[in-house]
């Protein structure tokens, strides 16, 4: 089965051919340069950006695959959550060659595809059920996967996401947008005196039963401490750790309550090699089966993980019409008895 994916939701524009769990070609543009000088996405820009590379990239993805266009399956698109704008043009692609071609079209959700980026790397089939940790951008968010389509979610962040209070302390420490690489840059500078706590334990008063994230809090913290003159480096380091700690935290409330053994880690903040280390020695503390995509590429908004979901819902029976819409906001999953609300 072969299939192309199409993803535009933010700031990556990308298409994909993917043949029964095997990347044909990833094509991906990124448009950080584009919005660095904002110190974030800007919408207009992104949507503009996307409109002018996505041809690009098809007959770019199309090459590298070596497979003609009419012995596609299906095309798989992120039609949500996302910048609309920028959505609307990755759907008219699908839909044109939905029109064109008479491929299939299923819509996808970019939250739930990022838990079948590590699948395609492996070149297996997803096991179900596992839990999907996401830490990206905008989200940070715990899922019980069932199958496709098919999430119940566990926990959610209260206030920021993780990667966005790294690029919001990255700009107050004045280190550059986007704020990742340069706040583990700067943390790796830092050596700290044993096991020396700077900043206060996140929501470590929050109900043994409950499993939930809030950064808004260490990103005030950070600011008070360049407030106050404190090295950089150290103040880098320890919103690393701090931040790092509560994923640890949720993520053994969440082993527990829903006795999964495996788990699939995806989203751009786990392209930051601090955060892989410990999330590695979690899982061999706790016995557990913990992967994510080796690649970081895979780890960001990409086409791939769209065109590998897209074939499970394909095999599933899922076929969506040309006039699908496009929303800001996620679907809408199922949650847990004790879910925390967003």
């Amino acid at each position: 089965m072969i299939g192309i994916g199409i993803e535009s939701s933010c700031d990556e524009t990308s298409v994909a051919i993917v043949e029964d769990g095997t990347i044909l070609s990833n094509q991906i543009y990124s448009q950080i340069k584009e919005h660095t000088p904002y110190l974030g996405v800007v919408p207009e820009i992104a949507s503009r950006s996307h409109l002018l590379k996505i041809n690009e990239l098809y007959d770019r993805a199309i090459a590298e695959s070596g497979r003609d266009i009419a012995s596609f399956d299906y095309v798989a698109v992120t039609t949500r959550p996302g910048l609309v704008g920028s959505l609307m043009i990755g759907a008219q692609l699908a839909r044109c060659l939905h029109l064109v071609h008479g491929l299939p079209i299923v819509t996808v959700d970019h939250v739930e595809a990022h838990f079948y980026a590590g699948f395609l790397e492996r070149r297996e089939r997803p096991s179900y059920p596992f839990l999907g940790l996401l830490l990206s951008g905008g989200n940070s968010a715990v899922f019980r996967v069932e199958g496709p389509g098919r999430l119940i979610k566990l926990a959610d962040t209260r206030d920021d996401a993780l990667g966005e209070a790294f690029d919001k302390a990255s700009n107050v420490l004045g280190l550059g947008y986007p704020g990742g690489p340069h706040i583990e840059r700067a943390a790796s500078q830092y050596a700290p005196a044993g096991k020396e706590r700077f900043f206060p334990a996140i929501l470590k008063d929050l109900p043994p039963d409950e499993i939930s994230f809030s950064f808004s809090g260490i990103k005030t913290a950070v600011l008070l401490a360049a407030k106050r003159g404190e090295q950089k480096e150290k103040i880098a380091y320890h919103f690393q750790e701090t931040a790092f700690d509560l994923v640890e935290r949720m993520l053994l409330r969440a082993l527990r309550r829903e006795n999964v053994q495996h788990i699939e880690a995806s989203g751009g903040v786990l392209a930051n090699q601090t955060l892989r280390h410990r999330l590695d020695r979690f899982a061999e503390k706790h016995a557990i089966s913990l992967k994510y995509p080796v690649s970081k590429a895979l780890c960001t908004d990409n086409a791939a993980m769209v065109a590998s979901l897209g074939q499970y819902l394909f095999e599933a029976g899922i076929r969506d019409p040309a006039d699908f819409p496009v929303s800001s906001v996620r679907m809408a999953y199922a949650e847990h008895a004790n879910a925390t609300k967003p």
